[in-house]
């Protein structure tokens, strides 16, 4: 299971390097807390970090149980997936809303078989 709580520390990692962004971009664009609008590209930037923790509510507990459940290896690579696609989210999302569509996408297929495969691995052992 440690390679499945390493992939839970590089997202909680990637997760507050998301949130300095947050904090410079307030610095750069001159929005003041707690104000959450103002300047396209802080908005943005706001909309990355939030989204993120929208998808660790997710992540955290679906690939912690599928770990346990059915596979700590593929939820390890699974895990590492999520990072990376939680990256190439951010990167698009940072330099035009309409590019965050693979990121996105691939989030969500993978925290989809983390859950169905939770949910399956679960049922397995109460039966």
């Amino acid at each position: 299971m440690e390679l499945v709580y390493v992939t839970i520390v590089l997202a909680l990692l990637e997760y507050m390097v998301l949130g300095g962004l947050v904090g410079f971009a307030r610095a750069k664009y001159k929005i003041a807390a707690p104000a959450m609008t103002g300047h396209a590209d802080f908005e943005r930037t706001n909309r990355v970090h939030v989204n993120t923790l929208e998808n660790l509510i997710i992540f955290i507990p679906s690939v912690w149980i599928f770990g346990a459940y059915v596979s700590t290896r593929w939820a390890a690579v699974l895990g590492f997936l999520f990072v990376v696609a939680r990256a190439v989210y951010a990167i698009g999302y940072l330099r035009a809303a309409e590019k965050r569509g693979i990121g996105a996408s691939v989030t969500g297929l993978i925290e989809l078989v983390l859950v169905v495969g939770s949910l399956v691995g679960l049922a397995r052992a109460l039966l």
